[in-house]
C-alpha cells in the first residue's frame, strides 16, 4: 500500500484533515465527541474512527467496550484511500491490538505527524491498565511527533522510578518521553505555586511554549483530548509547532472558562465558546510571541515495524 498522498487532491481551500483514533463517549465530555468538536471549533475537518465505546457518565467511567481491531483498521484504512490527512490524532484505543493497528498505519504514513494523548486509566483494572500503557509506549510512541498527557499521569508512567523530592520537570518527562523516540512533549497541570499550574511544550533540552492557569475549583472531564485536538488542526492547518502549542492552549483556557455541568458530575468544557450569545465583553487575545519555527519543525516518525 503506497504510503503517499496528494495533499492537492481536495478542493481548493477546503480545511485541513485530522484522522482521530479514539473512543466513543456518550457523556460528550471526551472521546471522539470532544475531538470532533475541538478539531472543528479550530477550522480543520475531522475524520473520526471509533475504537471502541465508554460506558459512562459525567462524573465516572465505568466501563470500556473495545471494537475488534481489524474493524478499526477498516475504517481508517478506506478514508485514507480517498481522502489525504494532515495530521493524526490517537486518544484511547481500548486494546494492545488495537494499539498495534494504529501503530502500523502512523508508519505506513510515516510523512504525516502524531499527536498522541496518553489519560489517566485509574478507572480501569490495573491489568488491562498496565497492559495497555507497556504495547502504547513499545508501538505508539516511536510513531509519535508530540505527546500530551498531564503532569501526574505522565510522571507514573514514564518515570515510575523517580526518587527525587523534588517533582520531574516538563523537560524530565520529556527526556524520559524522547528516550522511547518521542521528540516533543507537552505536559499539562503541571503544579505552581499560589493556585497557579503551567502546561509546557518541551524537549529535553529546551521549553518551547507554555501557558499558566489559574486553578479552577471545578472539575473537568475531556481538558486533554480537547487540547490534543485542537492542537493537531492548528498543525494540520499550517501552523508552526510552537505557535500551534500556544493557541492550543489559549483555545482550551477560553474552553474551560466557559465550561458547564450538564449532568450531576463534572464541568465539561465549551469547546464552542465562540458560538454562544455575546454576554460579558472578553478582551482580545494577545497572542504569545512564538520562537523561531524553522527550529522546531515536525520530523518524520521512524517507521519501527
Amino acid at each position: 500500500m503506497s504510503s503517499s498522498q496528494d495533499t492537492q487532491s481536495g478542493d481548493a481551500g477546503s480545511p485541513a484533515c485530522v484522522m482521530i483514533f479514539n473512543a466513543s463517549d456518550p457523556s460528550g465530555a471526551g472521546g471522539l465527541a470532544a475531538d470532533v468538536t475541538a478539531v472543528a471549533s479550530v477550522g480543520a475537518h475531522p475524520l473520526p474512527v471509533v475504537t471502541g465505546a465508554y460506558v459512562r457518565d459525567t462524573a465516572e467511567v465505568f466501563d470500556h467496550f473495545p471494537l475488534d481491531e481489524e474493524a478499526v483498521a477498516e475504517q481508517a484504512r478506506t478514508i485514507l484511500e480517498d481522502v489525504p490527512v494532515q495530521v493524526f490524532k490517537v486518544g484511547f484505543v481500548g486494546s494492545p491490538e488495537t494499539l498495534a493497528v494504529v501503530a502500523e498505519i502512523a508508519a505506513d504514513y510515516a510523512d504525516v505527524p502524531v499527536i498522541a494523548y496518553m489519560p489517566t486509566l485509574s478507572w480501569w483494572d490495573d491489568g488491562l491498565a498496565d497492559q495497555y500503557e507497556d504495547a502504547f509506549r513499545e508501538l505508539m510512541l516511536p510513531q509519535t511527533t508530540v505527546l500530551v498527557g498531564n503532569h501526574s499521569t505522565l510522571w507514573r508512567w514514564l518515570l515510575p522510578e523517580w526518587s527525587s523530592e523534588r517533582s520531574p520537570t516538563a523537560r524530565d518527562i520529556a527526556k524520559a518521553a524522547a528516550d522511547m523516540g518521542v521528540p516533543y512533549t507537552l505536559v499539562t497541570g503541571v503544579p505552581l505555586p499560589d493556585q497557579y499550574v503551567d502546561n509546557v511544550l518541551a524537549t529535553p533540552q529546551a521549553v518551547l511554549a507554555s501557558e499558566k492557569f489559574e486553578r479552577f475549583d471545578a472539575v473537568f472531564s475531556g481538558a486533554g483530548d480537547t487540547l490534543a485536538a485542537a492542537l493537531a488542526a492548528l498543525l494540520a492547518s499550517g501552523a508552526d509547532l510552537a505557535s500551534a502549542a500556544a493557541e492550543a492552549l489559549g483555545y482550551l483556557d477560553r474552553c474551560l472558562d466557559g465550561g458547564f455541568r450538564p449532568g450531576m458530575g463534572h464541568v465539561i468544557p465549551d469547546r464552542l465558546f465562540w458560538a454562544q450569545p455575546e454576554g460579558e465583553n472578553v478582551d482580545d487575545e494577545v497572542e504569545p510571541a512564538a520562537p523561531d519555527a524553522s527550529a522546531f519543525e515536525l520530523p518524520a516518525h521512524d517507521t519501527k515495524h
